[in-house]
């Protein structure tokens, strides 16, 4: 079958469902209201799905209108660099493409990204430093780094990626040996898994509510430098760890690790792009960060 046709409905879809509003859609893309709900009606008919509900407050995304709508704004991403790269006279970017990532970004996020990346700029050679310690980016002959938590003053640039919470889990062979904690203040009765970014402190919000913290004295029973090791643990029955949700969700999901406390959740870090370069950036660099949002979004789609 031929979707090439589909290509400019699936454009205005995307626009659409950023805006929320055929009106706002239409004035963006130069058309007329009617011709945008005439494209979006014709591509729910061709994919056999509803993709918008409309209801009195406005609109919102089908649970296949938000996959599509991932693909949709990385196409758009996509169209939008080739037409950067068109009206660009510099060659194709080539060599060592340094990075530093922390372990959260890793699976998920980063090596999705690049693999893209190296898809389209088949020059480039990624180098990757994975480690959750802080690097300089010129003492460390780095590119970029991803970076979570709060931005230190320098002369590099950040470019906000998202944000990410941490939540707290188990394995249940510890539950089974040591029971839940009913609430915060059981926490300083049970093991704990300590890596390096917690202090002697831990701090319990109420989800999604980063204003009413109870903060309790933990502990710890292991320590640890890196987040796979103190996520090994956990998996090995050791203790409670309170590590980030992105690298818990198949744990979770497939029963190797359970909420503990689920009504609560730890703090929340706000993720960013931090490169060193003053003037335009290049190509591939744009490109990178564009593909690192895409996967970062879609790492979150299905999180409470």
């Amino acid at each position: 079958m031929n979707n090439l046709k589909l290509l400019p409905w699936l454009l205005t879809f995307a626009e659409v469902a950023r805006h929320k509003s055929f009106t706002l859609a239409a004035r963006q893309l130069g058309l007329s209201k009617s011709a945008v709900s005439q494209q979006i009606k014709r591509l729910e008919q061709h994919v056999g799905q509803q993709l918008l509900s409309r209801h009195t407050r406005g609109m919102s995304l089908t649970g296949i209108g938000e996959k599509l709508l991932a693909r949709c704004e990385l196409l758009q991403a996509q169209v939008d660099l080739a037409l950067e790269e068109l009206n660009s006279s510099k060659e194709a970017p080539s060599g060592i493409f340094a990075l530093t990532i922390p372990h959260s970004c890793e699976r998920d996020i980063v090596i999705p990204a690049l693999n893209q990346l190296c898809v389209e700029f088949p020059k480039i050679e990624p180098k990757i430093l994975v480690t959750d310690q802080a690097k300089d980016l010129i003492k460390d002959k780095l590119d970029v780094a991803i970076y979570g938590g709060k931005l230190k003053d320098s002369n590099y640039r950040a470019l906000p990626i998202g944000s990410m919470r941490e939540v707290f889990c188990a394995a249940p062979g510890y539950i089974s040996q040591q029971g839940l904690p009913a609430s915060p203040q059981d926490a300083p009765l049970h093991r704990w898994i300590s890596p390096p970014w917690q202090g002697r402190n831990i701090t319990f919000y109420p989800n999604h509510d980063l204003s009413n913290g109870v903060s309790m004295p933990i502990t710890a029973f292991a320590h640890t430098n890196t987040l796979p090791s103190a996520l090994e643990m956990a998996l090995q029955n050791m203790g409670i760890a309170l590590l980030p949700e992105v690298v818990l969700q198949a744990h979770i999901r497939e029963g190797r690790l359970l909420r503990v406390l689920p009504a609560y959740q730890g703090s929340q870090w706000d993720f960013y792009l931090v490169h060193r370069f003053q003037g335009e950036k290049p190509l591939h660099i744009t490109r990178f960060y564009q593909l690192v949002r895409h996967f970062f979004a879609k790492a979150h789609l299905g999180i409470d």
